[in-house]
């Protein structure tokens, strides 16, 4: 290859890329894409203020909506807080009405149980005097030639039991503690006395019989309690 052949090849390739940079040029340049350069900005432009207004309406929103939330919350400890003081209240009252019911209940049972105790103590003396008199009877003399005695200690003893018999169907029992063990709530003690073969602190001696009404004393036992010698 001679040099005019180089020569002319490199002419070429100049002018080759000069027409090339004027296309490039030319498009750059182009009307079109100067027209429509603006509207793609104006575009991105808008765009960002929605954006950014947007942004400002919610960051406009969220402290209503957290200030909403805060009293919708502070109202709903308040109406918790009432509520339980309520329901405080009504267990209370209905706790008050049970314990008032069962107090009434028994003030009820009581006086249906102990109504009849002053009439029943009435009655005791009547019962002392039957027992007495029984026990002032001489025993030897009460026989077949004697039927008139007998027959009025018969009279007595069926009149005693019979008594007996009422009192038991209403709750009164008898108490009769010879030979027991002392018992305050049930006895009193007229003396101690040291008495051969009963043991301290038992009841060696009945002056007087007692009686309970419905487990409750309603006379106690007057006694005579042994003690040591």
């Amino acid at each position: 290859m001679n040099v005019c052949n180089v020569n002319s090849m490199q002419v070429k390739m100049a002018s080759w890329c000069v027409r090339a940079v004027r296309q490039s040029y030319s498009i750059v340049a182009s009307p079109v894409l100067l027209r429509s350069s603006p509207r793609l900005l104006c575009t991105a432009a808008q765009q960002k203020s929605n954006g950014a207004s947007a942004d400002e309406e919610n960051g406009a929103q969220k402290p209503e909506q957290s200030s909403a939330e805060k009293a919708l919350a502070e109202e709903k400890v308040q109406l918790e807080e009432q509520l339980k003081d309520v329901m405080d209240k009504y267990k209370r009252a209905l706790a008050d009405t049970e314990n008032l019911r069962q107090r009434s209940q028994k003030m009820v049972d009581d006086a249906k149980l102990y109504g009849i105790q002053g009439f029943c103590k009435d009655l005791l003396e009547v019962a002392d005097i039957l027992e007495k008199a029984t026990e002032s009877v001489p025993k030897e003399e009460v026989t077949k030639d004697n039927p008139h005695l007998k027959n009025l200690y018969d009279g007595l003893v069926m009149t005693e039991v019979q008594i007996q018999k009422v009192f038991n169907k209403h709750g009164l029992v008898r108490l009769n503690p010879e030979g027991q063990k002392f018992d305050p709530y049930e006895h009193e003690a007229l003396f101690h006395a040291p008495v051969e073969g009963k043991e301290p602190g038992t009841v060696a001696m009945v002056t007087k019989v007692g009686y309970k009404l419905h487990g409750r004393t309603l006379r106690p036992a007057l006694v005579g309690v042994a003690k040591a010698p």
